[in-house]
């Protein structure tokens, strides 16, 4: 079992969605939503504490894989993340991503929180710093109109720096 007393939070964003809280959790646990909003990447889990969680690249190949460590639909996601199409995160301890859904008037205040057990130096944490906010600002527009945003992005400069550092030799 996780202990999630060992993760602190190293990133936390909150938006609030202008639909119910039962469509946010089909959004992020349903491959044919998150294929939308998440860069193409679907969502593979086994909807209980203990089961896997898998992101899929457009390609086929696991982006990331974890454990789910929450599973309370429509209120609480968390799940275990390590990044594994690069080698050198895939040797990182993983850390532990939670969504949180709370009913905000004719609004559910979604808020995404990505905790980690070790001291991640910021240079590595840029890559998520850059892409929550688009994933959930592109989540957001495709509940409230139909359509995700449409972004382009590449890797921090700065992520990729830290990443050769840990290549060994």
């Amino acid at each position: 079992m996780i202990d999630v007393a060992k993760f602190k939070p190293k990133t936390v964003y909150v938006t609030y969605i202008a639909a119910t809280p039962r469509k946010i959790w089909d959004a992020l646990t349903q491959p044919e939503f998150t294929k939308q909003f998440f860069f193409g990447r679907t969502v593979e889990i086994d909807a209980r504490v203990g089961g896997s969680f898998v992101l899929r690249m457009p390609d086929g190949r696991v982006d990331v894989k974890g454990e789910v460590v929450a599973f309370e639909p429509p209120w609480r996601l968390a799940v275990t993340w390590t990044v594994d199409w690069n080698e050198q995160m895939r040797t990182l301890p993983a850390c532990l991503v939670t969504y949180d859904l709370a009913e905000a008037g004719e609004a559910v205040r979604l808020t995404m929180t990505e905790a980690h057990q070790w001291d991640v130096p910021d240079d590595l944490l840029a890559g998520g710093r850059m892409g929550w906010p688009v994933i959930l600002s592109s989540l957001k527009s495709l509940l409230e109109t139909g359509k995700p945003l449409s972004v382009k992005m590449e890797p921090p400069k700065e992520m990729i720096a830290a990443l050769e550092r840990l290549k060994p030799g």
